[in-house]
C-alpha cells in the first residue's frame, strides 16, 4: 500500500509540485494538503483532479495521519514556527521532506530535532521557476540518510523534477549551501540582463535587437528573464513569480555564508542592493525582475517601461 502524503505550504513552487504528485505519483489516498490561508488550499483543490486532494484544517490533523509529510515554506522562521507544531503530534516512524530555501544551519538543526524525536528527515531544496514547476521540470537536490533518501525519491525526478543530485549521506545543510549558491547564479544573470538592456536602451541601440541576440546565443533562463523585462511583466503581474522578501533572503544566506569563509559574492552584493530598491519601489509586491526597474531608475529612466 502506497503512503499517505501531506502537504504543508502552498507557494508558487508548493501549487505545481502537489499538481505533479497527483497526476504522476502513486497513491492510494488523496494528497493532503495545508496553507495557513485555507482559501489557497481550497482554490488549488478545486483545480485539480476530483478525489486527489483533501484539504485539512490543521497541521496536527495532517500530520496525525500522513506517512510522509513534505513542506515548502517561505523562509527560515517559518519553517522552525511549522516544526515547532508539527512536533506537538507524534512524529515517531514518519518521513519528513523539506524542499524549503534556508541557511544550511537551519537545516541542520531541523534534522536534528526531528531524528531526536524519531522521525526520519530529508532535505529537497528545488531549482525551476514556477512554470517550471507547473511542468515537472525542477532540479532537486536530495541529502539525508540514504535510506531515507530512496523513500523520498519516487515524488521527484519524473513526477516533480527531471534531475536529482543525489547527496545521500552528507550533512542535511550541504544540500542548502548548494541551493543557496546556485541561486547567486541567477541573481548574477538578472542583474547582467538588466545593466545589459538598460545600455542598450541609453545608447540608442533598443532593446529587440538585443533581445534577439539573447535569445540566439542563451536560450532557456535568460530569454525568459529578458522576455519578463522587455515586456514589462516585471511590475505588471498581479503577484511576483520570485518575489523580493524571498529573493534577499536567499541573497541574505548566501552573503552570510560567504562572510563566514572570508568569500566575497560582490555580483550578489550589487543585486541585493538593487533588490533593495524594489522592495522601495514595490514593497512587498515586488519581483526579483524588478532589479531591471532599479538599474533603469539608477540610469535616469522610470521603473516601469513602456510609459
Amino acid at each position: 500500500m502506497a503512503p499517505t502524503l501531506f502537504w504543508i505550504g502552498l507557494g508558487n513552487m508548493g501549487r505545481g509540485m502537489v499538481k505533479n504528485i497527483t497526476e504522476k505519483a502513486s497513491l492510494d489516498q488523496p494528497l493532503m494538503i495545508y496553507n495557513r490561508t485555507k482559501q489557497r488550499s481550497i482554490d488549488l483543490s478545486e483545480k485539480l483532479e476530483a478525489g486527489k486532494t483533501v484539504v485539512v484544517d490543521s497541521i496536527s490533523e495532517g500530520v496525525s495521519k500522513a506517512d510522509i509529510v513534505f513542506f515548502n515554506l517561505a523562509n527560515d522562521k517559518v519553517v522552525e514556527a511549522t516544526v515547532a507544531e508539527v512536533l506537538k503530534s507524534d512524529v515517531t516512524g514518519k518521513l519528513f521532506i523539506d524542499c524549503s530555501t534556508v541557511h544550511p544551519e537551519t537545516s541542520d538543526k531541523v534534522g536534528k530535532i526531528f531524528t531526536d524525536a524519531g522521525a526520519e528527515f530529508v532535505v529537497v531544496p528545488v531549482f525551476g521557476a514556477p512554470a517550471t514547476a507547473d511542468a515537472g521540470g525542477l532540479v532537486a537536490v536530495m541529502a539525508g540518510p540514504k535510506a531515507s533518501v530512496d523513500k523520498a525519491k519516487p515524488y521527484f525526478k519524473g513526477v516533480t523534477a527531471r534531475v536529482e543530485i543525489d547527496m545521500s549521506d552528507k550533512p542535511y545543510g550541504k544540500a542548502l549551501t548548494l541551493k543557496v549558491i546556485g541561486n547567486t547564479f541567477v541573481f548574477a544573470m538578472v542583474e547582467q540582463l538588466a545593466e545589459g538592456l538598460v545600455l542598450a536602451e541609453t545608447t540608442g541601440l533598443g532593446t529587440d535587437y538585443l533581445h534577439q541576440w539573447i535569445e540566439s546565443m542563451f536560450p532557456g533562463p535568460f530569454a525568459a528573464y529578458s522576455t519578463r523585462m522587455i515586456s514589462g511583466d516585471y511590475y505588471k503581474r498581479d503577484y511576483p513569480l520570485f518575489a523580493v522578501d524571498l529573493a534577499r533572503k536567499d541573497a541574505g544566506h548566501a552573503l552570510s555564508l560567504a562572510k563566514s569563509t572570508g568569500a566575497r559574492l560582490h555580483t550578489t552584493e550589487i543585486g541585493d542592493m538593487h533588490l533593495q530598491k524594489v522592495k522601495e519601489h514595490c514593497g512587498p509586491m515586488g519581483d526579483v525582475a524588478g532589479i531591471y526597474g532599479a538599474v533603469r531608475m539608477e540610469a535616469g529612466l522610470k521603473y516601469e517601461n513602456g510609459e
